[in-house]
């Protein structure tokens, strides 16, 4: 099973969605755990997007460390500025997800 993080960015979109949706993207999310690699891949093998309604999920997967970054939500209208943005930053998420996963181990 994969760990999932999420950005505060996702969060903070999330949050805007109604219940209705906020559940299936829930579902969509937890099924990410068994399944990180069922959305559709954009340009490498570890950044992808899975489709709920007319929304996209974005996230990346770090199979190495067995974790999904949840990275932001959005409609088909802001899909290409979404994956530019995250493309041109996954240096930096890399870094994020290194520091979620240490202070998460915490005790």
């Amino acid at each position: 099973m994969y760990n999932i993080f999420t950005t505060e960015e996702f969060d903070k979109n999330y949050n805007k969605l109604d219940s209705e949706l906020q559940r299936q993207v829930k579902k969509a999310i937890d099924q990410l755990e068994s399944n990180p690699h069922a959305g559709k891949p954009l340009g490498y093998i570890f950044f992808r997007e899975k489709k709920i309604m007319n929304y996209r999920i974005y996230y990346l997967i770090y199979d190495e460390k067995i974790v999904v970054f949840v990275i932001t939500i959005g409609t088909k209208k802001d899909q290409q500025q979404s994956i530019d943005k995250i493309k041109r930053l996954i240096p930096y998420y890399h870094k994020e997800i290194e520091s979620k996963i240490n202070s998460s181990s915490k005790v």
